[in-house]
């Protein structure tokens, strides 16, 4: 394979859901864009790069510049929707059914994969939760995957002490081994609304 096509393939494959064949098709494809065009997106992905960041609280994306939308003080404090990357909250965001604040694990449980409670965001969750008292109630909106449910689980087990406190788990109207992300936002809707009670708030 020519040295270029090859390298530009290589990095393109490393993006979520590209295969290598997909990651080629895509490098012939920017080969027919104009000058213009390659100049745009390549300005437009530094910018990207430069201005964005994972806000330090909810760890869901923001500017730089900035304060976090979806830590201001216009949303609901009181219920908190805790998911596993950046890209569950935006999508649960598009539904427009959840006006409540969010924390990001960056990943879930998986001993196979040797990720364990210390590799994810539990501890800032632990801290969030027992440092402020308005949260009462914890929604856990993790994938319905083997992990996603061992990682509910296991906040269930975790935060089932804490007076007052309310744990419930977004409804399985999504296929199991789903991503929320590739998700259709009636169906995200649906699941927020009726989710099931895991533990109740002593």
């Amino acid at each position: 394979m020519i040295p270029e096509l090859n390298e530009l393939a290589n990095l393109v494959s490393g993006f979520p859901g590209i295969g290598q064949k997909s990651a080629t098709r895509i490098a012939f494809h920017l080969l027919k864009q104009s000058d213009r065009y390659i100049n745009n997106l390549i300005d437009t992905i530094a910018k990207f790069h430069k201005n964005m960041q994972f806000c330090p609280e909810c760890g869901a994306l923001k500017n730089r510049e900035l304060g976090c939308e979806l830590c201001s003080d216009a949303r609901d404090h009181s219920i908190l929707c805790v998911v596993e990357q950046p890209s569950d909250a935006f999508t649960i965001e598009i539904s427009g059914d959840y006006h409540g604040i969010y924390h990001v694990l960056m990943g879930c449980l998986s001993p196979l994969d040797g990720i364990g409670p210390n590799d994810i965001r539990l501890k800032e969750l632990e801290a969030r939760i027992r440092n402020k008292d308005i949260v009462k109630e914890i929604v856990v909106a993790t994938n319905p995957s083997l992990e996603g449910n061992a990682t509910a689980n296991y906040i269930a087990e975790e935060f089932k002490n804490i007076s007052g406190l309310k744990i419930s788990r977004i409804a399985m109207g999504l296929a199991i081994g789903s991503q929320l992300e590739f998700s259709d936002s009636k169906i995200i809707s649906q699941s927020i609304k009726n989710r099931t009670l895991i533990l109740e708030g002593n």
